[in-house]
């Protein structure tokens, strides 16, 4: 019943920017917290970000200072922000809603390359 759409992902340069979306239905999206998790090749899926129903924010140390969570709650949406993208950052993104039940969506790509 809960479902969770991302998108944004694409190619971009080292020190590139890109802003991710995840649209989220199926719940009272404002009633919980959200995240952004990421899975790079041969890795184990790893929290990025997450943000609380009052907009306290928690992020991995190796994004801090580069990627910013946001949500707006008037759009069941969460956003990642990622600014000075590294090589490192390319996996796919997938989001997460603290709902129970909540299963993972299809993720969206990005991929740091020259």
């Amino acid at each position: 019943q809960v479902q969770l759409v991302e998108s944004g992902g694409g190619l971009v340069q080292p020190g590139g920017s890109l802003r991710l979306s995840c649209a989220a239905s199926g719940y009272i999206f404002s009633d919980y917290a959200m995240g952004w998790y990421r899975q790079a090749p041969g890795k184990q899926r790893e929290s990025v970000a997450s943000i609380t129903t009052s907009g306290r924010t928690n992020y991995v140390d190796s994004v801090k200072g580069r990627f910013t969570i946001s949500r707006d709650n008037a759009k069941n949406t969460v956003y990642l922000q990622m600014n000075s993208l590294k090589p490192e950052d390319t996996a796919v993104y997938y989001c997460k809603s603290y709902v129970s039940g909540s299963s993972w969506g299809q993720g969206t790509q990005v991929t740091v390359s020259s």
